[in-house]
């Protein structure tokens, strides 16, 4: 990626400003943190359009596999560290099904890969990808797999095989749903490539090592194909993980083309097989392809990558909203707390184990948690008033309003300026059940 001094150099510099922008030069700030488009200068030259959009372009090419809203987008990437910036696409999970099964059993597979899913600060876990491996050799039961799976699984699919002729097959069986190519290597590279080319699909390169992953996209590339995944054939968690982190430097530091795509692991299943998935998931891997995946499993390695991606600049919010938890009715008390999705979730979750009826208030902090929205003055009596006003929160309940017990200072003026009882509650959301079961026995 290039420099904000690299962009402004071939644009204008006329300062027009129909941009957006009041100069060129903040124009070029917001091209290098990809905060805008080279699209939005209508003045800038073909020439140093094409330039500008070399230097704009991700050092980790961005590979979509699938199509439409369901598409999983991998690689993008411009750092080393989150902090520098921010990762972009988190990595895929693929779950396998074998051409070996067929009718009830196969159908069977395919819903318990989909019914693995979670519910986390309100955001879904699942499952992103099914890799459909060519286990019995014959190239016909292989497409009439793909074709089976790609009639019941609305998301992208991985084609594992290295028989070019049965690749091909199952690429005409399932039309144009774009899935991964995967079992490129040294023997069929030429003939994989020209598939990929053909089809318009990503191509997966099986490797040993950086260096021999680097030449394979080399010879890739001068086929045609132009979407590669890589894996660098980790065979066990240094590897991985040294590995990993020469290719991501090689691509972002040294801008080194031939690693600069997204990176892959074939795991198997189990202990052994979760922990190579999470050191992928810490070291830059953008695919996981696993034989099998348990729920206990899913859950925390699921969780980690949400941790990974999330975006350390920008809050995971809720909207701010009313949220009836149990069926409140004409007497049940009101809540309120920030928007900042780990606080409402685990408020809420208290709540619910209350088994209380309760109108919950979201109060727009922009994602900030109680003391720090309280201190940045975005969680104030004047702003919880507005708030329920808005909902109307106060014609629906002539319950209490409860206060966070941690900002309880506030209770003396937002009862005089609700004209309702305000009660402090407890400081600690584990402490909610007790609190409501107390208050409602009175």
């Amino acid at each position: 990626m290039a420099t904000a001094i690299e962009f402004f150099k071939l644009l204008p510099k006329t300062n027009c400003k129909d941009c957006g922008q009041p100069t060129c030069l903040a124009f070029a700030m917001l091209l290098a943190n990809q905060k805008a488009k080279i699209e939005d200068c209508p003045h800038i030259s073909e020439e140093s359009k094409n330039a500008l959009s070399e230097s704009a372009a991700p050092l980790m090419r961005t590979v979509s596999v699938g199509v439409g809203k369901t598409a999983v987008e991998m690689g993008g990437e411009t750092v080393l560290y989150r902090h520098e910036r921010r990762f972009v696409n988190q990595t895929a999970y693929a779950l396998t099904v074998c051409d070996d099964l067929e009718g009830e059993p196969l159908k069977d597979r395919v819903d318990a890969i989909s019914a693995l899913g979670f519910e986390r600060v309100g955001m879904v876990f699942a499952t992103d990808m099914i890799s459909i491996k060519n286990v019995s050799g014959d190239p016909v039961r292989f497409a009439g797999t793909a074709k089976a799976v790609s009639s019941i699984w609305n998301k992208p699919l991985i084609l594992e095989s290295g028989d070019a002729v049965a690749m091909e097959k199952a690429l005409d069986s399932i039309g144009k749903l774009r899935p991964l190519i995967y079992g490129a290597d040294a023997g069929n590279i030429e003939k994989m490539a020209a598939l990929s080319k053909k089809h318009g699909c990503p191509l997966g390169i099986k490797a040993d090592n950086p260096e021999s992953a680097a030449d394979l996209a080399v010879k890739a590339r001068a086929v045609g194909a132009e979407d590669l995944v890589l894996d660098l054939g980790c065979p066990n968690l240094k590897r991985c993980l040294e590995d990993h982190t020469v290719a991501r430097r090689a691509a972002v530091k040294k801008k080194f083309k031939p690693l600069g795509y997204p990176l892959m692991n074939r795991v198997g299943c189990g202990e052994y097989a979760v922990a190579m998935a999470a050191v992928s998931t810490m070291k830059y891997g953008s695919l996981v392809i696993f034989d099998n995946l348990e729920s206990y499993e899913a859950l925390p390695l699921m969780t980690l990558r949400q941790n990974i991606y999330t975006d350390p600049q920008v809050p995971i919010q809720v909207k701010q909203a009313l949220y009836p938890i149990g069926n409140p009715g004409e007497h049940s008390p009101v809540m309120f707390t920030t928007n900042f999705s780990l606080t409402y979730f685990t408020v809420r979750a208290d709540i619910e184990k209350s088994r209380i009826p309760v109108w919950l208030q979201i109060i727009n902090t922009e994602g900030l948690s109680v003391l720090t929205a309280y201190a940045a003055g975005k969680f104030e009596p004047e702003k919880i008033s507005e708030a329920f006003e808005e909902s109307g929160v106060l014609s629906k309940t002539d319950g209490p309003v409860i206060v966070p017990g941690l900002v309880a200072r506030m209770s003396g003026r937002l009862e005089e300026m609700i004209g309702r009882k305000v009660i402090v509650g407890t400081n600690e959301s584990k402490q909610i059940p007790k609190h409501l079961k107390e208050l409602t026995s009175e």
